[in-house]
Formats: C-alpha cells, sequence, structure tokens
C-alpha cells in the first residue's frame, strides 16, 4: 500500500503532502523534514530507494525522483514494488507535464486542487487506481468542465433572476 506522496522543493518546502493513514500535523512535519535531511545527505551516484523503517515503521520504504527543482517522494510498503513506484512517479509528472504543459514548481503552489485532482485520479485510498496518463487528463479535463460549467450554470441562474425582477 502507498502510504504517502510528497513533492518538496531542493530547500526542503513542502509543496504537495498527502498521507494515506492518519498523520498528525505536528508528524507531518517531522517526516518531512527527516526525509529532506536523508535526500539532502545522500550521494548522487547511490539508488533512489531509501528504507524508512525509522519514520514509519518496519517494511516501509520512499522512492524519490528529482525533477527539476523538486523532489517527488512516494511511501509504500512491502506489498509494492520499487521499480513500479518509479513508473507510477513518471506517469504523475507526465500527467502533470500535460495538464500544465511544462510543469514547474509555481504550478504546483498556485494550482494545488488540480494537482491534488491528478493525484486522486492516479492513486485513490493507497491504492493505484490509474497508470495511463492519457486516461488521468482526460478524466481531469471532464473534472474541470464540469466544474467550469456548473459555475457558468449556477451564475447565469443568478444573473437571469435578477433580470427578472
Amino acid at each position: 500500500m502507498i502510504r504517502g506522496v510528497i513533492i518538496i522543493n531542493d530547500q526542503g518546502k513542502p509543496r504537495l503532502i498527502k498521507f494515506y493513514d492518519y498523520q498528525p500535523i505536528e508528524k507531518q512535519h517531522d517526516i518531512i523534514r527527516n526525509i529532506y535531511t536523508v535526500l539532502c545527505n545522500r550521494a548522487e551516484n547511490v539508488s533512489n530507494f531509501v528504507q524508512a523503517d525509522s519514520t514509519f515503521g518496519p517494511d516501509t520504504r520512499l522512492v524519490y525522483k528529482t525533477f527539476a527543482t523538486l523532489y517527488f517522494i512516494v511511501i509504500f510498503d512491502e506489498s509494492e514494488n520499487e521499480l513500479a513506484i518509479l513508473d507510477l512517479m513518471q506517469v504523475f509528472v507526465e500527467t502533470l507535464d500535460k495538464c500544465f504543459s511544462n510543469v514547474c514548481e509555481l504550478d504546483i503552489v498556485f494550482n494545488f486542487s488540480k494537482v491534488h485532482t491528478i493525484l486522486n485520479e492516479i492513486i485513490l485510498g493507497g491504492q493505484v487506481v490509474e497508470m495511463s496518463s492519457a486516461e488521468v487528463v482526460k478524466a481531469v479535463d471532464e473534472i474541470s468542465w464540469q466544474e467550469k460549467n456548473k459555475f457558468s450554470h449556477s451564475s447565469s441562474n443568478a444573473t437571469s433572476g435578477w433580470q427578472r425582477r
């Protein structure tokens, strides 16, 4: 099971935090601080797989991948495969790239709701539900379209109500 997904920048500032099991806010901050410390002290020629037993308990690992100035981190237990998680991360980043056309840190900061929607289309409750970036983009576009039409429809009803009086 996937325990969490975190995106932090190269200065340790969290840009996305999603835990699939409850973690108090204080513990979330400790986790991010610990992970950032580990990642910053790792040599560049070592693997992207880290044993995370001390932070999350036995048989917990994390995989990270660096894209530009961001660390994409997935925390998971022994039921998941490290290489499959790397592939999952690639799908997530490809989907972000398609939705924001060359995604950058600011896209994640200013569109956090859309980023969470994308992540929720890929992982739900700690289980992977979709691995096709094209399918995720299609679902996110549909959600965006429905939200826009709902807002447009409700504001046109409000306007028409004013016009009748």
